[in-house]
């Protein structure tokens, strides 16, 4: 009964699979069959020979029949007459996968979980139907795709295509194309052995057969897949969807047997064709199950037969690879692309499978099907189940969904924690991320801001434009530009790429002033002067009457422009006199939106401007309101409370400003003040003052006159651009301004590419038609000229015999640099790149030519070591000997070139003095001005890098650093054992700081208010940059609303100095609206801020790093300017403008790419560090070597250090070992220098060749006529799975994309040792997008020292974690060296500030004195300012309120400093008698000024006592 009900069953299905094939069968085809049906109803055919006979007509009818006879006789043979339809099939075959892919079918029979619920698989189906429509098409197809290429191509035979087999797809010439060796004799065909009752579940219990409604499940051992002509073939290649019949032969096990041997089974012939694979088992276990699906049954796969292993093993490496990323994604739903690669790196694969580990390599190899695998998961998975990752710049959804309900552990970032400032700026662009503290609180949105419609000005032209008060209106109608009416209030996210090409196109920037590009309209205007003239000011008055309205000097007026749909000028009225009109001189204001803030920025916040210009008093339109907006006297202790917006009311006519703005470095800076003289007073206009005072530095000045000769005066003294040079100074020139008496060798620039090339062994070779090679120095400038100073003197003019002190010339001595010798740059790589060659030689230059001021020396007249007078700071150079260039010859230098006072007693041990410098009392002055190192927290401090510069700078003391991510946190420890790190998200963090808690539950004390003074950090940058293939992700984008918790963080503490480093692109993230919001934020905090690009290269690492940097200062500091470059680097990477709305802002660096040290190359960097092997994983061993150069001494610094650690590096695969190898070491080499040949591999497998299958439309042929394409989209046409090339030595998916990728210029490229690094990333990788990061020399990828080497970070430096997460450490920092130069100018300032405060000028401060803080007898005055140990000295209160009134004024009390206070810091206490206070009463708040005498030094500060 079971057999009867099983073959009702088989004849059901062949009908239904017969109905759908009707319409496509000829008429007497269909006749055919209907007989065959007639004689099955009248019992004339059995069961078995109506679907024998039916297989056979439609065998017949679709010409396969002829075909499958040949192939069982002979294979080979036969499978070469067939081929010649592949390229049209394989394109038919793509547009049906391109239907129906994603349509996951879930087999009926699929295995259910515990609880009824079925466990999820992944398919790629297709219907018997499906399969046989497109095959009777795509024959049809495949015969005129064939006649046009037999057309087309009359070229010699081996420049054909090989030939394919039709089916298969695979290369009949192959040597690896294997056969099916047969069936065994008792083997069964499918209907057959699925009666046996070997395999039967009930032992013959009829019911329990009829309960199945799903097909059977049974599993599979010794199974071999095959084509119908009996080729082996992998079923994941893309046969199946393009509807190749695929068979399959194996011994048949039941569901419950788990013993791959095949005793018990059942023998099996042909089963098939095969309508699906499947993967399932994605739910922890130890490996993924893999199925076929036919007509009859679903079969779970064991084990392989000896002939088909090789074939499955590729498979099961990628199967497994995708079980390794969904069950990862499942459970980690917050995670980065490191940690995955973490996660498949430190994966051991179950035993049996024919592999030992899993790398980067065979991710990358198989990204597109585990890409699909995670596809199909999700689209598998129920309607009621949560995403965990979307990619929402893919066509569809791609999502990773839980099998089961699995509780989310939070181990990522919360939502932005705000204070309530930059909540109120930030609200429009990161409204969907930010945790709203008080959700009824926010404004009504006007609009979303990010939006092109945003970011536009006012138009000025529409109805509601010209009723605006700014355009000359009444200002009743209160509307919007009609013309930005915003599409979409409520901003989500807005969709614009996120990758920016780091090469922009520099625009030109405006050169005109702004009041030369305003065109203004005059008014009709009654216009009389009011008063009498100025006193001793001819023609100048105080005041004019304008339509009735009385303006004076000082008042602010608004000015109409000649085009209506532009605003109205702002000015302030400086001057009024009386000319050939009534006139008056204009210094202007400008508006936000005319700054880098743009649209973002306050309508009614104006900013100061160093430009004016006079203009008839016709042209005002009406007198504003200017408020200045000055910082209050406890602004430090403000921040988290502003929570009002508004400055001032918006009446049309009332704006305030804040800050002064330097437009062409985008600077926002306290207005300078300038006091004008009494008789100046009515006439005085700040900004003609500061335009003189620069055009007189810009001029070079003579002074000091010593001797006149006939045609010369001579001076001891010049000053330029603010700088002051004597007889005797170093001084920089630029390279040509002077040359030497010897040519040094220098390198030549000769084409890296091979004349001729072996075409057939290097067929890739072709793609390098460019002579440019990736991290070369050949274009690197030289470096400045030093010289020192001769002689200063001004010509006589021939006219009047005077002298002009503005002509000022110089005669020089000439320094030789070690590479001008004749020794060449190999000299200048083992000495010092401050050491110089004395030389008689001379030269006159202008003065106006001088690029600056250094100090160079005799190193044996030094007081100190040449070590430690070098590291006192740049601009230091010292000479030890002479350099003869006629003979070439190295001598001692001659008496004029050292000191005329003591000699010293050998290298830099010398006592005495060199004379006729000025630079000793500078030093001295330097000495003097010592400043305490600000207390500093670091945010996102990662492993510290940024931290790790600023120490080196001497500026900042890191007491506190947050970091998320464990192993850079510990790192961190490891280098800061003083530092409290908090390990933990910082929106926590700063939560419990806001809610008044002093801990956090670790019982780690929190900085409180006042306590930071310096806050630096760099917020994640994933969505910003361009490096970050994941950065369209929805997790990389949330994390960017990190720089929102990071000016939280800026606006609560109000440190002194600010600093936000992050990649390039973030300048231009989002149309420049991250950048302009952030500035915005600080702007509207009272900061003095800017921005501007650094290249980490120029400040003396070996290595191409451009990082956007933003400055702060708080009121009463000097904002800090960004340093001269130090080096000279390859031109191409320093482009370091920024484009913002069309217009180009540059930094404050007046060198450009000029530099006073020459580049630091990748031999300076790691040519002393031992040879290591691919995989090396020994974390210490010896150097082995002395330091060769400048840098390297630098780099393991000064305290012997024999143990080098983390000289270690990544174990790369067998395959990608052997590319390394083959690999030229030439300057340039990169996957393009690779052979075309077959290795043995290191594991003992082979490598095949690249076979070129295919016409290029781009690249056309090679110059022997042979094929350049890898896939039928090389010839314009669909990609073919099936072309897809594994394990050659040239990887195929690079000549595949390459035509559309620059050829992947780079990938597997060799660093040179002449050049630099590319920008170092988290992972090395010679597939990455950096994929220059072979060693020079040695067949491997470059190390973790050698990679923290490329960034500055000394030897002694300690990373934590895996291989990986160091790595990750490295390629995430700031190199040490740009954050120590920026920190050596934050340095400036405040040694600048610590000069004013002796001079008498104050230093603002703000404390809090309460009632708590009382004792008995005493009140203690506590001042957080870091100062040394046991330092004592005294305390006197200085108020503007009388003595009479108040007693303590002019009092002086001791004050005792604590160096170990419990805040971390040393305090100051003083004790005050409570006798003297008693006059102070409750709630009364006093502003006194507090000077603190130690070692006869007064420090002096604004302090608030708030009694309460």
């Amino acid at each position: 009964m079971n057999c009867g009900v099983r073959v009702y069953s088989l004849q059901v299905r062949v009908k239904e699979k017969l109905g759908l094939l009707q319409e496509f069968l000829l008429a007497d085809t269909q006749d055919q069959l209907k007989s065959l049906e007639v004689k099955l109803k009248n019992s004339e055919l059995s069961d078995e020979g109506y679907t024998s006979a039916v297989k056979a007509l439609l065998k017949q009818v679709l010409c396969l029949e002829k075909d499958g006879e040949g192939a069982e006789k002979n294979g080979q043979a036969n499978g070469f007459t067939e081929n010649g339809s592949s390229e049209a099939q394989g394109e038919s075959g793509t547009a049906m996968d391109t239907q129906g892919e994603g349509e996951a079918i879930k087999s009926p029979s699929a295995p259910k979980a515990r609880g009824g619920r079925r466990i999820r698989q992944i398919r790629l189906n297709l219907s018997v139907a499906a399969r046989k429509s497109d095959e009777v098409d795509g024959d049809a197809t495949n015969g005129n795709a064939e006649e046009k290429i037999d057309e087309g191509d009359s070229v010699e035979e081996v420049s054909n295509p090989p030939p394919k087999c039709s089916d298969c797809r695979q290369y009949l010439d192959d040597s690896d194309l294997k056969f099916f060796q047969g069936d065994p004799d008792d083997a069964l065909d499918e209907p057959e052995m699925l009666t046996d009752e070997r395999l039967s579940l009930f032992d013959s219990n009829e019911d329990g057969f009829e309960s199945y409604e799903e097909l059977p499940q049974h599993k599979i051992t010794n199974f071999s897949v095959y084509d119908k002509r009996g080729h082996l073939c992998p079923f994941d290649s893309g046969l199946i969807e393009k509807n190749i019949e695929l068979y399959f032969s194996c011994s048949v096990k039941p569901i419950y047997d788990d013993n791959p041997c095949m005793d018990g089974g059942v023998p099996a012939k042909k089963l098939g064709p095969i309508n699906a694979w499947w993967i399932t088992g994605f739910d922890g276990g130890e490996k993924a199950l893999i199925g076929f699906t036919t007509a009859f049954a679903d079969y779970i796969l064991m084990e392989p037969s000896e002939e088909y292993s090789y074939i499955f093993a590729l498979m099961q490496e990628k199967i497994y690879m995708s079980k390794i990323v969904v069950e990862f994604l499942q459970k980690n739903q917050d995670t980065t692309y490191e940690d995955l690669l973490n996660k498949i790196e430190t994966t051991v694969p179950p035993a049996g499978l024919n592999f030992n580990r899993f790398t980067e390599d065979t991710l990358l190899r198989h990204a597109q099907f585990v890409v699909e695998q995670v596809e199909s998961y999700d689209e598998a998975g129920d309607s009621d189940e949560q995403p965990i990752i979307v990619a929402g710049n893919l066509s569809r959804r791609q999502a990773v969904r839980h099998p089961t309900k699995i509780e989310k552990d939070n181990k990522g970032p919360t939502k932005a924690t705000t204070t309530k400032l930059v909540y109120q700026i930030f609200d429009t662009f990161f409204s969907d991320q930010i945790d709203q503290n008080d959700k009824d609180g926010g404004a009504k949105r006007q609009r979303c801001g990010v939006c092109e419609v945003c970011q536009a000005p006012d138009c000025g032209k529409c109805p509601a434009c010209k009723d605006m008060v700014k355009f000359g209106g009444s200002g009743r109608n209160k509307q919007g530009c009609h013309k930005r009416r915003c599409p979409n209030l409520a901003l989500k996210e807005a969709d614009e790429d996120d990758n920016v090409d780091e090469d922009l196109p520099i625009l030109k920037s405006d050169s005109k002033k702004m009041s030369q590009a305003k065109k203004k309209k005059q008014n009709k205007s009654k216009i009389s002067w009011v008063g009498e003239q100025v006193e001793g000011k001819k023609g100048y008055y105080m005041k004019v009457s304008l339509d009735n309205e009385v303006l004076e000097v000082g008042d602010c007026v608004s000015v109409s422009p000649d085009d209506p749909s532009k605003p109205l000028y702002l000015a302030r009225i400086t001057a009024l006199w009386d000319g050939e009109e009534k006139m008056f001189h204009a210094h202007w204001f400008c508006r936000g939106t005319d700054t880098v803030l743009g649209e973002s920025s306050d309508p009614l916040e104006i900013f100061l401007v160093d430009e004016c210009e006079d203009m008839p008093l016709s042209y005002i339109h009406g007198k504003v309101n200017v408020l200045y907006k000055a910082p209050s006297e406890n602004w430090f202790m403000e921040g988290g409370v502003d929570d009002d917006m508004k400055v001032i009311e918006d009446d049309g006519k009332s704006f305030f400003y804040q800050l002064w703005h330097e437009s062409e470095f985008a600077r926002f800076e306290t207005p300078p003040e300038v006091t004008p003289s009494e008789d100046s007073k009515y006439t005085f206009c700040a900004s003609c003052t500061r335009a003189a005072e620069r055009a007189e530095q810009e001029t070079p000045r003579a002074f000091e006159p010593l001797e006149e000769g006939d045609s010369k005066t001579y001076y001891a003294l010049a000053c330029l651009k603010g700088e002051q040079y004597r007889v005797g100074d170093g001084v920089y020139l630029l390279p040509d301004k002077f040359s030497f008496g010897v040519k040094a060798a220098s390198p030549v620039k000769r084409s890296h590419r091979k004349d001729f090339v072996d075409e057939e062994l290097y067929p890739e070779y072709y793609r390098k038609s460019s002579d440019y090679i990736k991290g070369s120095n050949l274009d690197a400038p030289e470096p400045f000229r030093v010289g020192r100073i001769k002689e200063i003197y001004c010509s006589h003019k021939r006219s009047n015999n005077k002298t002009s002190t503005s002509e000022v010339k110089l005669r020089l001595y000439k320094f030789y640099r070690p590479e001008n010798t004749h020794k060449g740059l190999k000299a200048g790589y083992h000495t010092d790149i401050n050491q110089l060659y004395w030389s008689d030689e001379e030269v006159a230059v202008d003065m106006a030519d001088l690029q600056g001021r250094c100090r160079v020396e005799y190193g044996e007249d030094l007081v100190e070591s040449v070590q430690e007078y070098s590291s006192g700071g740049p601009d230091r150079f010292y000479f030890l000997e002479a350099y003869n260039y006629r003979t070439k010859s190295f001598e001692d230098p001659p008496n004029h070139a050292r000191g005329v006072v003591n000699k010293g007693k050998g290298k830099g041990k010398g006592k005495g003095k060199s004379a006729g410098s000025s630079q000793d009392s500078a030093d001295q002055e330097n000495k003097e001005a010592k400043v305490p190192k600000l207390r500093t927290l670091d945010v996102f401090s990662g492993c510290g890098g940024l931290s790790e510069g600023f120490h080196q700078a001497g500026i900042s003391e890191t007491l506190w650093a947050i970091e998320m991510w464990d192993p850079a946190a510990q790192a961190f420890r490891l280098n800061n054992p003083g530092t409290t790190v908090f390990t933990e998200d910082c929106n926590v963090l700063l939560k419990l700081v806001m809610s008044g808690e002093k801990t956090n539950s670790l019982g780690q004390k929190l900085p409180q208010k006042g306590d930071v003074e310096m806050l630096c950090g760099g917020p994640p940058c994933q969505g910003f940059s361009g490096m970050n293939r994941f950065n369209s992700r929805t997790y990389s984008k949330f994390k960017n609303s990190l720089v929102v918790s990071y000016l939280s963080y800026c606006d609560y503490y109000r440190p002194k100095f600010f600093l936000l480093e992050n990649v390039r692109n973030f300048v231009s993230f989002k149309r420049s609206m991250v950048l302009k919001l952030t500035l915005r934020c600080l702007v509207r905090m009272g900061y003095q801020c800017t921005f501007g690009v650094l290249q980490a290269g120029q400040y003396g690492v070996a290595q191409t790093r451009r990082r956007a940097i933003i400055l702060a200062a708080a009121p009463g500091e000097k904002l800090p300017r960004y340093p001269e470059p130090l080096h000279v680097f390859a031109p191409r990477a320093c482009s370091l403008s920024v484009v913002v709305d069309d217009k180009k802002y540059v930094s404050n660096v007046t060198r450009g790419n000029g530099g006073i040290y020459r580049t630091i190359t990748v031999r300076d960097t790691m040519s002393d560090l031992p040879e290591i092997r691919n995989g090396a994983a020994a974390l210490e061993i010896s150097y082995n070597g002395e330091p060769q150069s400048w840098f390297q001494r630098q780099i393991r610094g000064s305290q012997y250090q024999p143990i080098l650690r983390d000289h270690i590096c990544k174990d790369m695969s067998a395959l990608v070992a052997a590319r390394m190898r083959h690999i030229p070491l030439a300057p340039g080499s990169d996957w393009r220098d690779l052979p075309n040949i077959e290795v043995r591999l290191k594991d003992g497998t082979m490598t095949k060749k690249l076979r070129y299958t295919h016409p290029d439309k781009k690249n056309g042929r090679s110059s022997t006529g042979a094929l350049r394409g890898v896939c039928t989209c090389a010839g314009g046409k669909p990609c073919d799975p099936a072309d897809r090339q594994f394990n050659t030595l040239i990887p195929w998916c690079l000549p595949h994309t390459g035509n559309r990728h620059n050829h992947w210029a780079g990938l597997y490229g060799r660093l040179e040792w002449d050049g630099f690094f590319s920008t170092t990333v988290t992972n090395p990788e010679p597939m990455g997008k950096q994929g220059r990061v072979l060693h020079a020399e040695q067949h491997r990828v470059v190390s973790v020292r050698e990679c923290a080497r490329s960034q500055g970070f000394p030897d002694t430096y300690r990373f934590f974690g895996n291989i990986l997460d160091k790595h990750r450490q490295v390629g995430n920092a700031v190199p040490p060296p740009l954050a120590k130069a920026i920190g050596l100018e934050i340095k400036k300032c405040v040694q600048e500030r610590v000069k004013e405060g002796e001079s008498g000028t104050s230093t603002f401060y703000s404390f809090v004195i309460k009632a708590s803080d009382w004792t008995s007898h005493s009140l203690f005055l506590f001042f957080n300012r870091p100062c040394e140990t046991g330092e004592n000295g005294n305390f006197r209160i200085n108020s503007s309120i009388p003595s009479n009134v108040f007693p303590l004024t002019g009092k002086s009390f001791h004050c005792l400093w604590e160096p170990n206070h419990p805040c971390g810091v040393s305090v100051g206490v003083c004790f005050v008698p409570l006798c003297d206070l008693f006059y102070l009463f409750v709630n009364v708040i006093l502003f006194m000024c507090l000077k603190i005498s130690t070692h006869g030094q007064w420090w002096e500060f604004y302090v608030v006592f708030s009694i309460m």
